[in-house]
């Protein structure tokens, strides 16, 4: 399966993305249209404090016109390795330093039409110190145990799909 670039072109250039519509052709010659969301790499942590307990934020998320309960996340800088942004996201959201970082896995949250990849990593972390988040951010920290994470997912109360992911690859390598 394949689909040829014909043109593209940038309709949109924002801060953190463009959106590019292209003309492709598809295998059998017909022609169609796509609309591609272009996003950079990102990351998302899973941090567990010295008492086993899990650090998790909750942040209110304009798209969604509501709170939303979340992995700590964040775009990678230009240039920056994705652990190093792991790490830094980590202390800013949170005001956790951590003491190991480990890659579990990457996913691509919106194959149809969006080209971000977010590395999700599990961290270990000990004492929290003071967040620096960015200034128009309004983020809570919070603290659960693994059974209440499990109950908030099995209850629907998570809808952020970073989030679940990040869950399902912690527990499929460490749980």
């Amino acid at each position: 399966m394949y689909e040829k670039t014909i043109s593209s072109k940038t309709v949109f250039e924002g801060r953190i993305l463009s959106v590019d519509v292209l003309d492709v052709e598809l295998e059998d010659g017909r022609m169609s249209v796509r609309e591609i969301v272009r996003h950079g790499v990102a990351v998302a942590i899973v941090p567990q404090r010295p008492d086993g307990r899990f650090v998790f934020i909750r942040q209110f998320r304009k798209a969604m016109e509501r709170v939303c309960f979340e992995v700590v996340a964040g775009n990678c800088d230009p240039g920056e390795a994705e652990a190093v942004s792991a790490a830094r996201e980590l202390q800013e959201e949170t005001g956790y330093t951590a003491e190991s970082l480990e890659l579990l896995g990457s996913i691509f949250p919106s194959v149809g039409y969006c080209t971000e990849r977010i590395d999700i990593y599990f961290a270990t972390v000990a004492e929290q110190g003071a967040t620096s988040f960015d200034e128009d951010e309004n983020i809570e920290t919070v603290i659960l145990a693994e059974a209440e994470m499990d109950e908030m997912i099995r209850s629907n109360q998570i809808a952020d799909a970073k989030t679940l992911a990040a869950w399902m690859l912690y527990k499929a390598k460490k749980g």
